[in-house]
């Protein structure tokens, strides 16, 4: 992760002990804005994130795989069958609420099913996505 989204992240977590989910995404947007000028955060780009077939995993081959065609329902672990809350913050209060699990979290999933880390503008839109509950 880069340094200021990192120093951004203590800083509110320092301060609050939690953080929304829009602050989250302005970070990862104000991330994505410096590698790519203009970025706006866009919660379609998220949805479609969200739903996007990767295929790195037979069993992981979507965000949706796990968590449901909607991010405001609870899910189930493709692999391990274990329940998972929902996602959207609107359905589940802590989500997106402690940047550090909000990290650990993205890097664990982007892995599994993207095959890599997400980018900075893949996490803007997908929190915006999900903080809106689209």
């Amino acid at each position: 992760m880069k340094k200021p989204v990192l120093l951004f992240l203590l800083a509110v977590t320092s301060t609050a002990w939690s953080a929304a989910p829009r602050d989250l995404a302005e970070a990862y947007a104000a991330e994505a804005s410096r590698q790519a000028p203009g970025f706006k955060a866009s919660p379609q780009r998220g949805a479609e994130f969200y739903a996007k077939r990767f295929a790195v995993s037979d069993k992981m081959p979507a965000c949706s795989a796990c968590h449901t065609d909607s991010p405001a329902r609870p899910g189930q672990h493709a692999v391990t069958g274990k329940a998972i809350k929902p996602l959207a913050p609107r359905a589940e209060a802590a989500r997106f609420s402690d940047p550090a699990k909000v990290e650990k979290w993205f890097r664990r999933n982007c892995t599994e099913v993207l095959g890599r880390e997400c980018s900075a503008a893949e996490k803007a839109d997908f929190v915006s996505f999900v903080a809106e509950g689209l």
